[in-house]
């Protein structure tokens, strides 16, 4: 979601809407679809997610905590998302909301072998969550070819409590990433907007400014940035031959 003075239209991405999230600021929505719902099924349609199960329940942890404790174990000496080199995956499992607009996209995975040990899931699981990243960065790229200027990313929902899923952000778009100092975000927005309503707040805006904080700052790994540069052109790659496969299929 991106605010601007100026109505900015973009093409895929939803609006310009006028004081729909700021009064006086024109909005523009870019999402992806159940994006939550993509790592759960891919995490929990592998078959070694009985183990982990196990595993996680054991040590009193969630799945996805588990999952990066995992990571971080098998990385060795190398950063963790470069365990992904040889995997690449296509997010679109539900169709493409933002900024392809296209719901008859489905989803890919490329780089598969026969492996399927803890090891298999949790790398796979990684390459799902950069997947998210790099659809971000798309629509990203899209809002800023459209006027808007984007250079930090504040991130809430549930995703935005998982370490790994904001740190592939942070590394994949280059941006650092902020985090509410309240985790639960949605609520401090009602409570913002109630306390507008009952005239504690002359405005949104004031409300915001004394009700908002700042909690925990993710900042880039630019050392990085070459090999998450090849894996987003790989991801770009991946949906330009999906069309070509559709359009053979479909040809005469």
């Amino acid at each position: 979601m991106a605010i601007s003075k100026d109505p900015i239209f973009v093409p895929g991405v939803w609006g310009p809407y006028f004081s729909a999230m700021v009064p006086g600021f024109w909005l523009n929505e870019g999402g992806q679809s159940v994006t939550g719902k993509l790592i759960d099924h891919v995490v929990q349609g592998h078959a070694a997610f009985p183990e982990l199960q196990a595993k996680a329940t054991a040590r009193c942890q969630s799945v996805y905590a588990y999952l990066n404790s995992h990571l971080d174990l098998i990385k060795k000496a190398q950063p963790v998302g470069f365990l992904t080199v040889d995997l690449h995956v296509w997010p679109d499992f539900h169709g493409n909301r933002s900024p392809l607009a296209d719901l008859t996209l489905k989803g890919m995975v490329t780089g598969l072998t026969l492996s399927q040990d803890l090891d298999d899931l949790a790398i796979l699981y990684l390459a799902t969550v950069q997947a998210i990243a790099f659809g971000t960065r798309f629509i990203i790229e899209a809002m800023e070819a459209a006027g808007h200027s984007i250079s930090t990313l504040f991130l809430c929902g549930g995703l935005s409590k998982n370490p790994l899923f904001v740190q592939m952000h942070a590394d994949i778009t280059g941006m650092p990433v902020v985090l509410s100092q309240e985790v639960e975000s949605v609520l401090v927005g009602a409570a913002l907007l109630g306390a507008c309503a009952s005239g504690d707040f002359a405005s949104v805006q004031e409300a915001m400014t004394r009700m908002s904080k700042v909690g925990k700052v993710m900042f880039p790994r630019h050392e990085d940035k070459k090999y998450y540069d090849k894996k987003y052109q790989v991801f770009r790659k991946l949906v330009e031959h999906q069309k070509e496969y559709s359009a053979i299929m479909n040809g005469d």
